[in-house]
């Protein structure tokens, strides 16, 4: 039988165990990695932690836009502070939340630059608004003719998503 015993956890790891889906946490933390346009990985205390930016999805990176959108988040997020305010975890096990890199809304502007779609939009709908504009003014993967949502592309093409 394992037995933790708290006072041997680093301070993240107590942090992360002790919230809950009532009440939302909120750190800061380096930006060490942005391996897609939804999601990047912070240092907390020599701890990697995966952050999915809550109520958007980002192009898959095999898919058209992926490497864009990588990319945009990468210029804003990359290599900076990110303040962190996450409630739930999704199914993979990483923190769900919104993200604030330099000031600057990283969900929001990965969305109103056109580089991910908003994800249940009654959730969230002060980005709707600003998908709804990146489309009207065809910025980023909105340029296409019809661009393939990721949910629907992940579904079609299973074997490429790593």
């Amino acid at each position: 039988m394992i037995v933790l015993r708290p006072y041997l956890l680093p301070p993240a790891v107590i942090l992360l165990a002790a919230s809950c889906a009532a009440r939302a946490e909120t750190f800061e933390a380096s930006v060490v990695g942005v391996p897609d346009g939804d999601s990047i990985t912070v240092m907390l205390e020599r701890q990697r932690i995966k952050v999915r930016l809550a109520g958007i999805d980002a192009p898959e990176r095999k898919q058209r836009f992926g490497n864009e959108s990588r990319k945009a988040l990468a210029r804003l997020c990359g290599n900076r502070k990110a303040r962190v305010t996450w409630a739930e975890k999704d199914d993979y096990q990483r923190l769900l939340g919104r993200v604030s890199c330099a000031g600057t809304d990283a969900n929001a502007e990965q969305v109103r630059q056109g580089m991910a779609w908003v994800r249940y939009k009654q959730q969230y709908p002060e980005l709707s608004g600003l998908q709804d504009a990146a489309r009207r003014e065809r910025r980023g993967l909105w340029t296409q003719h019809a661009p393939t949502p990721p949910w629907d592309w992940r579904r079609h093409n299973p074997g490429k998503l790593k």
